[in-house]
C-alpha cells in the first residue's frame, strides 16, 4: 500500500477532530459536521462536503484524507451472512462479518492482524500476530459494511449491533479500539447504543480495570472453562490472569456502568474437552456469584486443530444443567460456517509472522508473559 503523510482523519473521534480543527484555526464545530458527512452519509470527498467554504476544503486536501481500508474479497453464506476481507496498511489482510437475523444486523470486528493469546480454540491465533489495526482501519470495517449494504444510500440501518469479535484481542490495542468504539456510539457519527456494542477479551485484566474510564460499551468475556487446569490448556492467556482475579475485574467494570446490564460469559463447547456434565455443574458453582448471561457456542472446526463439535445431546445437557441452575443460558446458532467465517474461524492473512514479536507493544508483551 502507497505510505502517505496525510492525517487520517478516520483516526479521529469527536474530541480529536475539534482539536485538530483548532490547530487550523477553525472553530471546533467543524468536528461534527465531518463526522456527520463521512460516518452518516458516506463521503470522503472534502470536494462533496458542501457546507465546508472552499478555502477549508483545499485546507483539509492539503494536510488531511479520509483513507479507507480496502477490500480484497467477499463471500456470501446459504444463510445471509458476509464475510469480508479487508487489506491494512501492514501489508496483512483482516476478516469482517456481517449476520443477519430478523430485524437485527451484528457486524463483527477484527481489532488486529492476526492473535498473539494462541487460544487453542481459535483459528486466528495459529496465524500468528502481524499489527495491531489503527482506529481507521476499526472504524473503517463498519463504514465499509455500511457501504457495501446500502446503509448511505437507502439510509436504512442494517446493522443495529457491533461485536469486537473478529480477529484479534481488543483490550491488547486499548487505544485505537477505545477511540473506535467511541465513534461507533457517537450521536454524530453512527450513534449505536451502548447496549449494542460489545468488546470481547479473553482476559486482559489490567485493560479491563481501565475500561471504566474510556467507555461503558458491553463486556462479553471469553471463559470457556470452569477452572484454571483447563483454562490454562484453552486459554493460556489464563496463567498470567486467572479466572478468580478475571471476574473481579469485570464485576468492577460491571459496576462501574450504573445500570442492569451483566456480562456475557461465552464457553466454547469443545467435545471430550470441556462440554462434560461435571464441567457444567462446575461452571453454575464457579458463577453462582456472579451475574451474567451465558453464551454456549459449539466449537466451529478449522484445518490447524483436531477439536471437534460436541453433540447435539452434549449441548442440551450442558444446557439443561445450567438452566436449572439458574442462569439464562443461550446457544449460539451456527452460522456462516460454510464460507469460514462461523465463531473462532477467522484468519485473514498475516504478514511477516516470524518477525511478530518484533511487533508486539511493551504493553502486550507485559500483559501476555506468564512469567513475570
Amino acid at each position: 500500500m502507497n505510505k502517505t503523510h496525510k492525517v487520517n482523519l478516520l483516526d479521529f473521534g469527536l474530541r480529536k477532530l475539534e482539536t485538530f480543527f483548532e490547530t487550523l484555526n477553525e472553530k471546533p464545530f467543524r468536528a461534527k459536521q465531518i463526522l456527520k458527512w463521512v460516518h452518516q452519509r458516506g463521503v470522503t470527498n472534502f470536494d462533496q462536503m458542501t457546507d465546508l467554504s472552499k478555502s477549508l476544503r483545499d485546507a483539509l486536501k492539503a494536510v488531511a484524507e479520509l483513507r479507507l481500508p480496502c477490500v480484497v474479497d467477499q463471500y456470501g453464506s446459504q444463510d445471509g451472512s458476509r464475510k469480508w476481507i479487508i487489506q491494512v496498511e501492514s501489508g496483512s489482510s483482516v476478516e469482517m462479518v456481517f449476520i443477519p437475523e430478523g430485524t437485527r444486523g451484528t457486524l463483527c470486528i477484527s481489532s488486529q492482524a492476526g492473535c498473539s493469546l494462541d487460544c487453542s480454540f481459535c483459528a486466528t491465533g495459529k496465524q500468528g500476530f502481524d499489527s495491531n489495526l489503527t482506529t481507521g482501519e476499526i472504524i473503517g470495517q463498519l463504514w465499509l459494511a455500511n457501504a457495501e449494504l446500502g446503509a448511505f444510500s437507502t439510509e436504512t440501518h442494517r446493522i443495529s449491533n457491533v461485536v469486537m469479535m473478529g480477529m484479534g484481542e481488543p483490550l491488547l490495542n486499548f487505544d485505537n479500539v477505545m477511540d473506535a468504539l467511541s465513534l461507533m456510539m457517537c450521536d454524530f457519527s453512527y450513534g449505536l447504543s451502548k447496549r449494542k456494542v460489545t468488546i470481547s477479551t479473553s482476559g486482559v485484566v489490567p485493560a479491563i480495570d481501565r475500561l471504566k474510564e474510556y467507555t461503558d460499551a458491553s463486556l462479553a468475556i471469553s471463559l470457556h472453562a470452569p477452572n484454571d487446569e483447563l483454562r490454562s490448556q484453552l486459554v493460556p492467556l489464563n496463567k498470567k490472569y486467572p479466572i478468580d482475579s478475571l471476574l473481579k475485574s469485570v464485576q468492577g467494570y460491571m459496576k462501574s456502568l450504573g445500570d442492569r446490564r451483566v456480562p456475557v460469559i461465552e464457553y466454547t463447547l469443545i467435545a471430550g474437552i470441556n462440554d462434560h456434565r461435571k464441567h457444567a455443574r462446575e461452571l453454575a458453582v464457579l458463577l453462582e456469584s456472579f451475574p451474567c448471561k451465558i453464551n454456549l457456542i459449539p466449537f466451529n472446526p478449522f484445518l490447524q486443530s483436531d477439536y471437534t463439535r460436541p453433540s447435539s445431546t452434549s449441548v442440551s445437557n450442558f444446557r439443561k444443567i445450567l438452566q436449572e441452575a439458574g442462569y439464562t443460558v443461550t446457544v449460539r446458532t451456527i452460522r456462516a460456517d460454510d464460507i469460514g467465517a462461523a465463531c473462532g474461524q477467522l484468519v485473514g492473512q498475516v504478514s511477516d509472522r516470524t518477525q511478530r514479536s518484533a511487533r508486539y507493544s511493551r504493553e502486550a508483551v507485559n500483559l501476555i508473559s506468564s512469567d513475570s
